[in-house]
């Protein structure tokens, strides 16, 4: 793959691991006690202490913990495309050792496989 691909993924993963930062520092806090470094943990709200106060934070932090367990994954996915990138074998298919098509890692630069092999793992043949 070109240098020139590589190096424009690169800032735009780097660019979205920012963003998806960001957006975790907003609805929760970093886990003191993690293993490794991308486990917040949803903060609960403040509201108030009347009843429908109470229920709306109930509903808040429903909402952001689902949130934050999305945000989470798709920041451990660049950090292992970052990763892939600094050991040099971005681009390859976890699977079948096969070049992933770069029409693919522009669209979903994450990607760690190739079409083929995302079809058939999740049977969208």
């Amino acid at each position: 793959m070109k240098k020139d691909v590589i190096s424009n993924i690169k800032a735009r993963l780097e660019a979205e691991k920012t963003r998806l930062e960001n957006e975790l520092k907003e609805i929760s806090t970093k886990n003191p006690r993690a293993r490794v470094e991308e486990d917040f943990d949803a903060t609960w709200p403040n509201l108030g202490d009347k009843e429908d106060e109470n229920a709306e934070e109930v509903n808040q932090f429903s909402t952001n913990l689902t949130l934050e367990r999305t945000l989470e994954s798709s920041l451990r996915d660049i950090d292992k495309a970052l990763d892939r990138i600094t050991k040099g074998n971005y681009g390859v298919c976890k699977y079948c050792g096969k070049e992933i098509d770069e029409k693919r890692l522009m669209a979903r630069p994450e990607s760690s496989s190739c079409v083929s092999c995302k079809k058939s793992f999740t049977q969208e043949m």
